[in-house]
């Protein structure tokens, strides 16, 4: 028994620990905190939810690991370990000047849920000074996820303390380089969606993609010196490397990209893919030329350099579809899919473009129905040669319910027209209607 091996070793019974085998669900931990006197209490509580055969669930050994941070950013207890072995449990930190901040399940310590608001000021703080990756990269997630809810629902400005936060993150040059191009990412605009419907609203696929770029032309604009610096101070120059190190250098230099195009339109863009000596960053500054429109001469080049690369011409195909302007994806579609090498019998080269296009978000969810419409054309074309590859990516519609009703009216539609073809895979028809319900 290997639980058996580790209790010999250690002299302790890991009855409780073997619950994480045999009881099916995901603890949500709860906390509540209580400071007086110099002494800072934590308070947490677990509760799994109920499952088939499984009404009442004991508590679990839970490993919480927590640092605190006090008000300058200092780390006045670095991580700990915290056994949470009961339903309710509290623990004390005792001799501090002021009250913490708590960096709580710091490293994802424990595969639970924990149900804990923070505010914005508490998740500005630990992006700019937790010391735990994990930590600091959640608190900016969640706070750009916060932040883009209130402007898309409440017709809020952007956050500035979201962005002085991101700004200090950037700054700290002791985080590795694709880790700060990480943090720098904005949420994608699917998962914008899905955290609008989760809170019980409608998303907009248009108001999503407006707010999105509204905050990211706030970054550019108020952090444009530091980004300007670090992308300069990421060059790297020399024989191109795969290593961890280059790769890093080059996700934050194309990171701080992104947001450099909205202040010059491209400029920069320009300038790295005319001396972009490696595919990634060629790609990289190819993809800011599509959303600054002025990738014409670029898009030649590029299938110029790399045509006998199949690889590479995939992802051509996949950067003009995802980085199309919303209103013209659907076109930019249909003109790649007449393209010379646009061999749609080829798996890789279909999941590029239909893929790209699903990926953008705004543009796949027009609100013409034109995305819909040539996803399933070409779904249907796809389904007698291939009949796993058009249901896999059938999936692209499974969303569908999320959105208003008339978008929802238009993906039945096309739905309908899948399941009405005659002979329609097995695989297809089992797909699609489990999408339509």
């Amino acid at each position: 028994d290997w639980l058996k091996v580790f209790e010999d070793a250690t002299g302790r019974d890991l009855a409780q620990f073997k619950l994480w085998y045999t009881d099916a669900g995901t603890p949500r931990l709860t906390v509540s905190e209580a400071w007086s006197d110099g002494t800072y209490t934590l308070t947490f509580h677990q509760k799994t939810p109920p499952t088939p055969g499984q009404d009442i669930k004991p508590p679990r050994v839970i490993p919480i690991a927590v640092g605190l941070l006090n008000p300058n950013g200092d780390e006045v207890v670095p991580t700990t370990i915290l056994e949470m072995t009961e339903v309710t449990q509290s623990f004390r930190f005792e001799g501090l000047s002021s009250r913490p901040v708590p960096s709580i399940l710091r490293g994802f310590s424990a595969p639970v849920v924990l149900e804990r608001h923070a505010d914005t000021k508490e998740r500005a703080f630990l992006l700019a000074h937790d010391t735990d990756p994990f930590n600091k990269w959640e608190a900016g997630r969640a706070l750009a996820k916060d932040v883009l809810t209130r402007m898309i629902v409440k017709g809020a400005e952007p956050s500035r303390s979201y962005i002085d936060a991101l700004g200090a993150m950037l700054a700290d040059e002791a985080l590795d380089p694709a880790f700060r191009a990480l943090c720098l990412r904005l949420p994608a605009e699917d998962d914008i969606a899905q955290t609008l419907h989760a809170s019980g609203h409608v998303p907009d696929p248009d108001r999503i993609h407006a707010a999105r770029g509204t905050l990211a032309s706030a970054i550019a604009a108020r952090l444009a010196g530091p980004l300007s610096a670090t992308y300069n101070a990421m060059e790297t120059p020399g024989p191109f490397s795969p290593d961890a190190g280059p790769a890093g250098r080059r996700a934050l230099r194309l990171a701080c990209l992104s947001f450099l195009t909205r202040n010059d339109g491209g400029d920069r863009a320009a300038a790295l893919f005319e001396s972009a000596t490696n595919m990634t960053e060629s790609a990289g500054a190819l993809a800011q030329l599509i959303e600054a429109g002025r990738a014409g001469a670029a898009l030649i080049a590029f299938h110029d350099r790399w045509k006998g690369n199949r690889l590479v011409i995939d992802k051509w195909f996949m950067l003009q579809a995802v980085h199309a302007a919303p209103a013209e994806a659907a076109g930019v579609a249909e003109r790649l899919a007449r393209h010379a090498d646009f061999d749609w019998k080829n798996p890789n080269r279909f999941r590029a473009l239909l893929g790209g296009l699903s990926a953008n978000h705004a543009g796949f969810h027009a609100a013409s129905g034109a995305g819909y419409r040539f996803y399933a054309d070409w779904l249907l074309k796809l389904d007698p040669l291939n009949p796993q590859t058009a249901a896999r990516m059938s999936g692209a519609f499974e969303t569908w319910a999320r959105y208003d009703a008339d978008r929802q009216a238009l993906v039945r539609s096309e739905l309908d027209r899948i399941l009405a073809t005659p002979g329609l895979s097995r695989d297809l028809t089992e797909m699609a209607g489990r999408i339509r319900g």
